[in-house]
């Protein structure tokens, strides 16, 4: 699959997202909270009905019961893999926009390149993960390796999609002006291209998150995959399902953060 068709699928779906953000009207957020209500408060009805042991499915009244009581557990759990998160996403994405960079102005650079991002991409970091534990110990280091491995090529190729996007005639128009590579690059070919590497960079961080967590339940003692690994072995399922909550709302608030980023920066394009 090319890049191009990666980026295009990557791009129609942010689109698609964005505009719900954009065009949703009081009646449309009001009828989407009242689903939210109906499924849940069915949900919380029907296990209670059935009288559903706690260890099989607990009632969305107790996961939030169970969240409240030991979130003051929990957050510092929170806090090592946002750690982890922040810092292998700041790795990668740096790595991965430079090589994008690089592999869009050198054509024999992506030919060098291009079979080591592809082993990259489908190959599963958590298999890895093992791996970089017996080199560097159970500290930061095999999680942070290992987010930076996935956000990277996510990064890269949705970035070097929109650099070679950029319409030639502009390209071609600042030529004629004597605008140099590295000009026509920051002025013409970064900007045009600021939509797909924000796409890049979302779903780089949302790869990021979904490995730090199973990094952490691979192995070592903290972090919130840790916490999913030592609920589910104690049958605490309301802990368990709170901390998944805690990891959907993590997700929800990555694509919060780079829609706004898109819809403040990136608002020229419609």
């Amino acid at each position: 699959m090319s890049e191009d068709v990666v980026g295009g699928k990557v791009g129609k779906g942010l689109q698609s997202l964005s505009t719900f953000g954009a065009g949703t009207s009081r009646l449309e957020v009001l009828a989407i909270i009242a689903t939210a209500v109906i499924v849940i408060g069915g949900l919380e009805l029907v296990l209670r009905w059935f009288e559903v042991p706690h260890y099989i499915l607990p009632p969305p009244s107790a996961i939030v019961a169970a969240l409240w009581t030991d979130f003051p557990l929990i957050l510092p759990h929170l806090g090592y893999t946002l750690v982890v998160l922040l810092s292998g996403f700041a790795i990668g994405a740096g790595i991965g926009l430079i090589l994008a960079a690089v592999i869009t102005q050198f054509p024999f650079a992506e030919k060098i390149i291009a079979p080591y991002i592809l082993i990259l991409v489908t190959t599963p970091m958590l298999a890895l993960v093992p791996l970089l534990i017996l080199w560097f110990g159970f500290g930061y280091e095999p999680r942070i390796i290992a987010v930076a491995l996935a956000t990277g090529p996510m990064v890269m190729i949705n970035s070097a999609t929109g650099f070679r996007r950029v319409d030639a005639n502009k390209i071609a128009l600042a030529r004629s002006y004597g605008a140099s590579t590295l000009q026509i690059f920051w002025k013409v070919r970064a900007p045009m291209a600021l939509p797909m590497i924000l796409v890049g960079l979302m779903i780089g961080a949302i790869f990021g998150l979904l490995t730090a967590v199973g990094a952490e339940m691979v192995g070592g003692g903290f972090g919130l995959g840790n916490r999913l690994t030592t609920y589910s072995s104690m049958i605490r399922m309301p802990q368990f399902f709170g901390v998944v909550l805690i990891l959907s709302l993590l997700g929800i608030l990555i694509y919060v953060i780079f829609f706004l980023i898109g819809k403040k920066w990136t608002s020229w394009e419609t």
